[in-house]
């Protein structure tokens, strides 16, 4: 399908009808309404030009996650070159410089360009990095901060009115004092969506995460010692979930630096949260000891915090 809409799109970009390309309104409020949307894009920027071409320096062309350009940055088939490298650069989510020869590459000569050289530079639009916080206690509280720093959008949610507040989160996007259950069937994460686990209390860990494997969310992660996750992995196995959907569990949550304090395990989670969003983890270290360590699981340095922290009544 790649293949058929990419000479489609070459086809339609050397003839520029206006019923294809949409004109170039306010590229950036584009930009605005595919974040709102919770969409992925590109935005291709001609940032030099040597010689003639059918465009302008600075000239923008806005690709959409569905395909769909707006703007242009000249036509022809080296907008269609753009839009495939564009469609690359939302999914690596990196950007990238593109050099075109329009004088030595015979397959620029449409008719359309008068010769020269332009770089092009590609750089992927993402939707905000939300990330659902379940859990209002002092290892929520610092997630909150040190996530916020990094860029990531929090939601807390917390069945206790008096922890889920402003106050206590002045960093959150929204805050939603409810009852898990409640607040589970409001919630929709995307694609590009976080979702931490960090309840006072097991029962309320395995509601969430019964729900967090079933959605699209991008990182699923439950604070807790090996023996306990290996517990609720099991009982949720047994109620007919298959094993498959804890693969993605980040549990024990957070990369291993020997957190101890509420503080540390914020920033030990946090830094696991930016792994996965900048895609530096080739084998992530979450549930792969499952299968092969399930009678080990009492020697585990992530009990000492889960007790920390349970007893601090998060």
């Amino acid at each position: 399908m790649e293949a058929k809409q990419l000479r489609l799109i070459e086809h339609l970009t050397c003839l520029h009808p206006p019923s294809i390309i949409e004109s170039a309104v306010d590229i950036y409020e584009q930009i605005v309404q595919l974040r709102r949307e919770g969409r992925r894009g590109a935005v291709a920027t001609i940032v030099s030009v040597r010689g003639s071409i059918p465009s302008f320096r600075t000239a923008k062309m806005l690709v959409r996650d569905d395909g769909s350009i707006v703007g242009t940055i000249g036509g022809g088939c080296v907008e269609a070159d753009v839009w495939q490298a564009a469609r690359e650069v939302m999914e690596s989510e990196k950007p990238r410089n593109l050099t075109f020869d329009l004088n030595q590459d015979p397959k620029y000569d449409t008719g359309l360009v008068c010769g020269g050289t332009l770089e092009v530079f590609v750089e992927p639009i993402l939707p905000p990095a939300l990330l659902y916080l379940f859990g209002a206690g002092h290892v929520a509280q610092n997630v909150c901060k040190v996530a916020a720093v990094a860029g990531f959008e929090p939601i807390v949610v917390d069945d206790r009115t008096s922890y889920a507040t402003q106050e206590r989160f002045p960093a959150a996007r929204e805050i939603h004092a409810l009852e898990f259950d409640e607040a589970i069937q409001k919630l929709d994460p995307n694609e590009t969506s976080y979702i931490v686990i960090v309840t006072r209390g097991h029962r309320d860990d395995m509601r969430i995460l019964r729900w967090a494997v079933q959605t699209r969310a991008r990182y699923i992660g439950m604070i807790g010692s090996k023996r306990k996750v290996i517990g609720i992995f099991k009982t949720l196995q047994e109620e007919g979930m298959p094993a498959e959907l804890f693969d993605r569990v980040h549990a024990p949550i957070g990369l291993d630096i020997g957190a101890v304090t509420p503080e540390e395990i914020a920033v030990a989670i946090a830094a696991e949260l930016i792994a996965v969003r900048r895609h530096a983890e080739s084998n992530p270290p979450h549930m792969s000891w499952f299968a092969r360590k399930e009678g080990k699981a009492d020697d585990d340095p992530g009990a000492k915090a889960e007790a920390q922290e349970r007893s601090s009544h998060r």
